[in-house]
């Protein structure tokens, strides 16, 4: 079982129904307590369902089995009600140990603000290197792939013109607002997902331990363009991120920033 366990996160977290691979350590605690849960419901779904089976078959009335009169067992009682709670302690301490990590925001190499709009992203860098870096960013795939006249690309409403630029192994603070409705940051290999609500700012955390391109939704149902808010973060050497950053500011130098969008009067009440 150990060594089966040990496997997961390398071979079953690449199926098609399971986490997306972790690439943070919070991703990990999450990929591994979903597996442990996983095993623990299935024991206990064998072991009651096998005691279930195994006394319909062997007390069944074919066999001249007679039931038992009994009224009340101290020991069962304490049994049943001691394992539980046993059980749910292993299971609550490791989460919480998860739910906590997960909430230490605290020293950040780099400060990001994602603001959810109807239906895009506007990030702000601010703090670390990049700060004052500002864009938004909206879904790119093209409308003919949506409207059925072209074949869908690899990565079929989960691309953007502008993805999230960040460097590999550092600590990324994200701050969530909204300008509009309910939206929410999710990005599942990060094991990050945190609501962005409209006058509130809330805040998640990541470190990316490998480079490479991840991509999330809005987890809020915020509008009849819900399934179209995709969120892209590319993951880079910190050459790579500096190189970014010259070019970001080379742009927005040269560039009249755009206005942040407004949310129409139809449309301010969705979600």
């Amino acid at each position: 079982m150990a060594a089966l366990l040990a496997a997961l996160p390398a071979s079953a977290s690449d199926a098609r129904y399971n986490l997306q691979t972790p690439v943070t350590g919070i991703a990990e605690q999450i990929h591994g307590m979903h597996s442990w849960m996983l095993v623990i419901c299935l024991v206990i779904f064998v072991g009651v369902f096998g005691v279930m089976f195994w006394s319909v078959f062997k007390h069944r009335k074919s066999k001249g089995a007679v039931a038992a009169h009994f009224h009340e067992n101290t020991t069962v009682e304490i049994a049943w009600t001691v394992i539980p709670v046993l059980i749910l302690l292993g299971m609550a301490y490791p989460a919480t140990k998860t739910v906590i990590a997960m909430k230490d925001t605290s020293n950040p190499d780099i400060t990001i603000k994602a603001t959810g709009y109807q239906w895009m992203w506007g990030y702000d860098y601010l703090k670390g290197e990049g700060e004052g870096v500002r864009f938004f960013s909206s879904m790119s795939t093209p409308r003919e792939q949506i409207e059925g006249g072209a074949a869908k690309g690899a990565h079929y409403l989960l691309e953007v013109d502008n993805p999230v630029v960040v460097p590999v192994g550092k600590k990324i603070r994200i701050l969530t607002t909204a300008n509009d409705v309910i939206h929410a940051w999710w990005v599942p290999a990060f094991g990050v997902k945190q609501d962005a609500i409209p006058g509130f700012i809330r805040d998640t955390w990541f470190r990316a331990d490998k480079e490479g391109v991840y991509r999330g939704n809005c987890a809020e149902l915020c509008g009849k363009e819900h399934g179209f808010m995709p969120i892209e973060v590319r993951v880079v050497s910190a050459e790579q991120y500096a190189a970014w950053v010259a070019e970001q500011k080379k742009r927005m130098a040269t560039q009249a920033q755009p206005a942040a969008p407004q949310a129409s009067a139809s449309t301010a009440s969705a979600g």
